[in-house]
């Protein structure tokens, strides 16, 4: 159990029978009337966000949530096949736990799965990833405007903007959060 006071971001907590994860916070102590706390959260479950005004130190459920390192083995239809290295027991995410994360997945990659109680809820990628372009535009000289950019697909499917210098089989790191362009790998 916390209060609103104790808020951080990243803290999971339980709200009307959901599983919030706070993204921002924010303490407002108005000239009248009491504090009170703005916050902005992430439901674990179906990923929609949502915004929730505290009391100030109102009290409120904490979500533990366990991580286990998992390695990522092949998508089998409709879910993902992740494996524990230590007891090769293998585990099925069903694919709409992972609409977003599956765009940066690839075989042999580690991942942090994430559970509440026996119920999974979904898998916590590394900052950035390394992947290859597979399709683009060969990019046009002469054409120079500040930060010009193309579209490129990339192994898992995903379609991002790159740079004009960046080539089919051109390996490159994508930030997992923002789904952006980083840099040449």
């Amino acid at each position: 159990m916390t209060t609103s006071n104790d808020f951080k971001t990243g803290l999971t907590i339980e709200h009307d029978g959901n599983i919030f994860s706070i993204m921002e916070f924010q303490h407002v102590k108005p000239g009248k009337g009491s504090a009170f706390v703005r916050s902005k959260l992430r439901n674990l479950r179906t990923g929609a966000v949502i915004e929730k005004t505290w009391r100030a130190g109102e009290k409120v459920q904490t979500a533990m949530i366990d991580k286990q390192e998992m390695q990522f083995l092949y998508a089998n239809g409709p879910a993902y096949v992740f494996m524990n290295t230590e007891t090769y027991d293998q585990i099925e995410i069903p694919i709409e736990r992972i609409n977003y994360e599956k765009n940066f997945l690839i075989e042999t990659m580690m991942v942090s799965i994430k559970r509440y109680k026996d119920e999974i809820i979904g898998v916590d990628l590394p900052e950035k990833v390394a992947l290859t372009v597979s399709e683009t535009v060969p990019g046009v000289k002469g054409n120079t405007v500040n930060n010009a950019t193309k579209d490129a697909t990339v192994e898992t499917g995903y379609l991002l903007q790159v740079p004009l210098f960046v080539n089919e089989n051109d390996k490159i790191w994508i930030n997992t959060s923002t789904g952006k362009y980083m840099a040449k790998a």
